[in-house]
């Protein structure tokens, strides 16, 4: 039986539209129309009256319904495939399409939840290094965008951690400074970060870690360090932590 081609929706980093690996031409309502369906509807349909008003809150109703047909309307349909199902009273996303989001928020569930992450978890992180529409400032995706920040976060911790525990210090490290990377102020990235250079036995690199954090935080927010990261590296230093010397 021949596989039928992928329809790919891409909303990692930059929006995409994809099929059998040529990128499909949407004009901008398109696009924020699908990544509504993606984002807020994981699949479930809406009401066409409240996706009209959502995408067009402006418009009387009459004339935001009519601009949501001429959308559904002029969206691609690459060898007759659809990207949304549509009824007279609901729109929502094909069951065809493979959205990416989907795919890196169930990696950082099962990177999260599970004490021992599967391998296939652990084998390409690099979906939890992209943001989700970062150049987009629609209001309603603010908080999605947060969430999932937060989730990929955690995800390249738990992963950073997971992997210095197997051996693997390189992909450690990488896991570790991608979350410092996407958030500099942020402990709990540091912390791992100083944990694989402290596995490997790389002191210098775990205070050097440890100094640029201090630095930061001290020039950002005015704050100190929490004891849980200085309790870290005191160790080494053969004094208090942050104690100026005299």
């Amino acid at each position: 039986m021949t596989e039928h081609p992928n329809l790919r929706l891409g909303l990692l980093e930059d929006f995409e539209v994809s099929f059998a690996g040529d990128v499909l031409r949407t004009s901008l309502p398109a696009q924020r129309l699908l990544a509504r369906l993606a984002v807020l509807q994981r699949g479930r349909p809406v009401q066409r009256t409240t996706l009209a008003e959502r995408l067009w809150p402006q418009a009387p109703p009459g004339r935001a319904a009519s601009s949501l047909r001429s959308v559904l309307w002029r969206l691609p349909r690459p060898r007759g495939r659809t990207l949304v199902i549509c009824t007279t009273t609901t729109v929502r996303l094909s069951g065809d399409v493979h959205v990416d989001l989907w795919d890196v928020e169930a990696q950082a569930h099962a990177l999260c939840t599970e004490d021992q992450p599967p391998p296939t978890a652990l084998d390409d992180l690099a979906p939890l290094t992209r943001d989700l529409l970062p150049a987009w400032d629609e209001p309603w995706l603010q908080v999605e965008q947060e969430s999932f920040r937060q989730k990929r976060l955690h995800a390249l911790e738990r992963s950073s951690d997971a992997l210095r525990r197997r051996g693997r210090f390189t992909d450690a490290l990488s896991a570790g400074l991608g979350a410092v990377q996407a958030e500099p102020l942020r402990e709990s990235a540091h912390r791992s970060v100083i944990a694989v250079h402290l596995a490997e036995g790389n002191h210098a690199e775990a205070l050097r870690q440890y100094d640029a954090y201090r630095t930061l935080l001290a020039h950002d927010l005015g704050l100190r360090p929490s004891p849980v990261i200085r309790t870290m590296v005191a160790p080494l230093l053969g004094r208090p932590v942050d104690v100026p010397a005299v």
